[in-house]
């Protein structure tokens, strides 16, 4: 009897075993984010340094994380400090970098004769949902290609903040962070700031997500739209038919999908809070929800006297709301 058992035995564990493999596989991380790190490193983009500091890979929970991510306390070789120290992905940095030497530092030279030696930010590697809601899909904060910035300071102390200077219409503190959110356009394919929802009233976000192509360049998502004075004149289409409008199929992950990792659920909360800073992994909303701000294009920018409009402080013109 034991004897014809035990092949009876195997045989179900085996079963048990194959028919295991797809209930206990795991999601992955979408490819192109791993080949986009390497590809950064390949570039020699990034160079590692006391403000550059390369951490173990993040694996998890769900397909969060990084293959190479990177602990940054400060841009431009150390002359640009962050108030506080990020972890992100390889190609956030020179993109950051990019934006700030092309677009920030001259803009706040033109207009207060001052540089700016620190970017005050909220966070940026955090495995959550975007804007904390429960159902989204993962925002790219949970794979260290995001970044919120709240304001930065000056070398004489000032500091201009988004939730303070962006609506005080005429003043050069709120043409200096319209222009910064618009040149942001150019160099990240995410950018969201006051007004374009409650969750970015007091921060703009930036990220590069992969929002697929179109015959004129990557496809951008600007938010609020900037004033057309700050846009560039739009890039030369290429001979390819326009791009059909889809996302990337990393946006399929979301919480509560049965593909995707189950998360902690966020707090619940009053509707009537929305985030303050995310200056924790994990942090949720906080703070008291502001007035409604029922403007959809910033007002153009208060000029120093004597200077025009350059092509450092312009944005991109791909801006899509979706």
């Amino acid at each position: 009897m034991a004897r014809r058992v035990r092949p009876l035995v195997l045989a179900s564990l085996a079963a048990l075993i194959l028919a295991g493999c797809g209930f206990f596989s795991r999601p992955e991380r979408p490819a192109w984010r791993t080949q986009a790190e390497n590809a950064c490193f390949a570039r020699n983009a990034v160079r590692v340094s006391d403000f550059v500091v390369p951490s173990r890979a993040i694996d998890g929970p769900g397909i969060c994380g990084m293959t190479r991510p990177l602990k940054v306390s400060a841009l431009d070789d150390g002359h640009v400090g962050l108030d506080k120290r990020l972890t992100i992905d390889c190609p956030m940095i020179p993109a950051l970098e990019a934006w700030l030497g092309d677009v920030v530092e001259p803009d706040a030279q033109a207009r207060f004769g001052q540089r700016v030696i620190i970017v005050n930010v909220f966070g940026a590697y955090s495995c959550r949902p975007i804007d904390d809601e429960p159902g989204a899909r993962l925002s790219e904060h949970a794979f260290g290609n995001a970044v919120d910035v709240a304001g930065f300071t000056l070398a004489d102390g000032r500091t201009l903040q988004y939730v303070r200077d962006w609506k005080s219409a005429g003043t050069q503190e709120a043409a200096f962070l319209h222009e910064a959110h618009a040149g942001a356009c150019q160099y990240f394919t995410t950018v969201l700031g006051p007004g374009s929802d409650v969750f970015h009233y007091n921060h703009i976000h930036l990220d590069l997500a992969n929002h697929g192509a179109t015959n004129t360049g990557p496809r951008r998502i600007c938010k609020p739209a900037p004033a057309p004075s700050l846009l560039p004149p739009p890039a030369a289409p290429d001979r390819l038919p326009p791009a059909p409008e889809i996302e990337e199929p990393l946006d399929i992950a979301r919480i509560g999908d049965p593909r995707a990792v189950a998360l902690a659920p966020p707090a619940q909360v009053p509707t009537a809070q929305v985030p303050a800073a995310y200056a924790a992994p994990g942090a949720g909303p906080s703070a008291a929800l502001p007035p409604r701000f029922g403007e959809t294009d910033p007002a153009p920018p208060v000029l120093p006297a004597g200077a025009g409009y350059s092509d450092d402080t312009a944005s991109s013109g791909a801006d899509h709301d979706e």
